[in-house]
């Protein structure tokens, strides 16, 4: 696959897709939105991918949040045009994307930067990571889920604050708040996040994708979450995934997942 804004390349089942515009800061425009949107989809596909990390290029950027040139000029219409398509295409497809994706978030992740963080699974920060959410310095508001993802991660108070002062906080905040998992050197950022992701990939890729999707339904309007799980864990009985495990467990050895 050849994306002329992003880089990607796997290695025994783990995927790293990385955001390559170092000159604009990694700042995701129209076809860097539409060419992570192909390349999520294609990693999903991909039976021999077990976890998927995203990053963004160079050390200062995971990615400083929208390419404001594109839509300075956009009317009422095309502003909800943008917001629409942007959700339906990246930032609600990584959240609900069966595969893990790990945000490896080394440097500035702002506006559509963090937002795309938050969509991920979960975040792993640099210690020079700077997180925040400026929208309303611009005279808008977060348009990528930000409103929704910030307070579900670090509490309404917070989420408030954060949104209304438009400033930023730093790694070791992040953490406290709950935004970020782990804060590691920005040297070792990469090879942590693989360390995690290489005892995610010894688990059954069919139950974690049942996880996320019950996790994820707890925050669904209208859904159920507990009947959610109890409907996927009985799915998992059914699956070959389950007699491997269960079968590996008594014969006192590793269970070698047939997956998805």
């Amino acid at each position: 696959m050849t994306f002329e804004n992003i880089l990607t390349e796997k290695d025994n089942g783990l995927a790293i897709i990385t955001i390559n515009r170092p000159s604009k800061l990694n700042a995701l425009n129209k076809a860097t939105i539409q060419e992570l949107h192909e390349a999520f989809r294609a990693m999903d596909a991909d039976r021999d991918v077990k976890v998927i990390v995203v990053t963004g290029s160079g050390e200062k950027a995971f990615v400083a949040g929208a390419d404001i040139a594109e839509f300075a000029n956009f009317s009422v219409e095309e502003g909800e045009k943008l917001a629409a398509i942007g959700q339906e295409l990246l930032f609600d497809l990584v959240q609900n994307l069966g595969t893990p994706v790990i945000a490896a978030v080394n440097g500035f992740a702002l506006g559509g930067g963090l937002e795309l963080a938050m969509a991920a699974h979960f975040r792993i920060a640099s210690d020079n990571a700077k997180m925040g959410l400026p929208e309303v310095s611009l005279g808008v508001i977060p348009g990528y889920g930000g409103t929704q993802r910030l307070p579900q991660l670090v509490g309404k108070g917070r989420a408030m604050e954060m949104i209304m002062t438009a400033g930023m906080i730093g790694a070791e905040e992040a953490k406290a708040y709950g935004l970020v998992n782990h804060v590691v050197p920005q040297a070792e950022l990469l090879d942590f996040t693989k360390g995690i992701a290489a005892k995610i990939m010894k688990n059954s890729p069919v139950a974690i994708a049942k996880a996320i999707q019950a996790i994820n339904a707890n925050y669904e309007d209208g859904v159920n979450g507990f009947s959610t799980e109890v409907k996927l864990f009985g799915e998992s009985f059914g699956t070959e995934d389950f007699k491997e495990g269960t079968t590996a467990f008594l014969e006192k050895r590793k269970a070698e997942f047939p997956g998805r």
